[in-house]
């Protein structure tokens, strides 16, 4: 009898995960059978990670990154999923799926998760779904080419963004006041300004105004 390989597939479009689904559950492995769970959305994805930990850890978790549409002002990602699952369950390898490409982002996403790969979801088709699975049940990491050039990218600046920058973009994003932001992040009024500064050295948009700023990190995937 095969062996089982049990992937959790977490997208906000139920539609794509149950993509995956179908495509990995009537794809031919030589050595093991695959069965897909599904969760739509952020809270569905977490029940299911928690769940998993008391029970049956999934071999596979694959995470798409925006998990919440923009006018819902909620700030976790699937990037947060994937620390929970770290944190819980890290015997099971994670994969980002993403529509998300740029280099920064991608290599912020490893530096936090050190996930087992990344596919950039316009690259996602049958045969690198199959792939994919073969790969990272053997010999991890699996990246698409758009994502494997995106982290083999050397990124110049010394800047790490943390909690407390992307704290600040998603207060900048639903209309916080910089004046009003001291109660809402937990560092100097000093210290925002001077982390707002950065950001928008960062990414590219120095002499631009916040809307510039919260547009480049909406379009890298930060909110």
């Amino acid at each position: 009898m095969k062996d089982v390989i049990k992937i959790l597939s977490v997208d906000d479009h139920r539609m794509t995960a149950m993509g995956y689904k179908y495509i990995l559950e009537d794809a031919e492995f030589d050595n093991f059978t695959v069965r897909v769970d599904v969760a739509t959305g952020y809270e569905a994805g977490q029940e299911k990670i928690e769940f998993s930990s008391r029970s049956a850890p999934y071999d596979i978790i694959l995470l798409d990154i925006q998990l919440f549409p923009p006018e819902a002002k909620d700030q976790r990602t699937g990037e947060d999923l994937g620390k929970l699952a770290r944190q819980l369950v890290p015997e099971s390898s994670v994969v980002f799926m993403s529509s998300f490409s740029d280099s920064f982002r991608i290599n912020s996403i490893c530096q936090a998760v050190d996930p087992e790969g990344y596919m950039v979801k316009s690259e996602i088709d049958e045969l690198s779904l199959i792939d994919m699975v073969k790969t990272v049940t053997t010999a991890p990491p699996y990246y698409t080419h758009l994502a494997l050039v995106a982290a083999r990218k050397n990124i110049a600046q010394t800047y790490k963004i943390d909690e407390h920058d992307r704290a600040i973009l998603y207060e900048l994003s639903i209309g916080t006041k910089t004046k009003d932001m001291r109660a809402k992040v937990p560092v100097s009024m000093a210290t925002i300004d001077n982390r707002k500064r950065a950001l928008k050295i960062l990414f590219g948009v120095k002499d631009k105004n916040d809307l510039a700023l919260i547009e480049e990190a909406r379009n890298r995937g930060f909110i």
